[in-house]
């Protein structure tokens, strides 16, 4: 699956899992090097989610690495998801009720 199409799901299982806001910055030349792809956020579950997405055998950058692992230290609920997932359900239910185990 290509990177637009799976980035689009996603953000409609977002929006219909009840996160109100997903952001995801188009062009990210003047944004500081890897910042998660998504951000969604649900006020109503009083959840925020940063998620990385990747296409089957893309790799995480090293600058990508530094804000997962920022965010997750910092309390927040961070993974990587790619296409496998979304076809596991592992993304439908993280979205359900968050990550079972550490995502990356």
């Amino acid at each position: 699956m290509l990177e637009k199409p799976f980035q689009t799901r996603v953000i409609q299982l977002a929006k219909f899992h009840g996160f109100e806001l997903v952001y995801h910055t188009h062009n990210s030349q003047r944004s500081a090097p890897g910042f998660p792809d998504l951000v969604m956020v649900s006020t109503r579950h009083k959840r925020i989610l940063y998620r990385e997405l990747k296409r089957t055998v893309g790799k995480v950058t090293a600058d990508q690495q530094s804000w997962l692992d920022a965010l997750e230290a910092a309390g927040q609920d961070v993974g990587i998801w790619r296409p496998a997932d979304l076809l596991s359900g592992r993304i439908v239910a993280e979205l359900r009720t968050g990550p079972a185990t550490a995502c990356h």
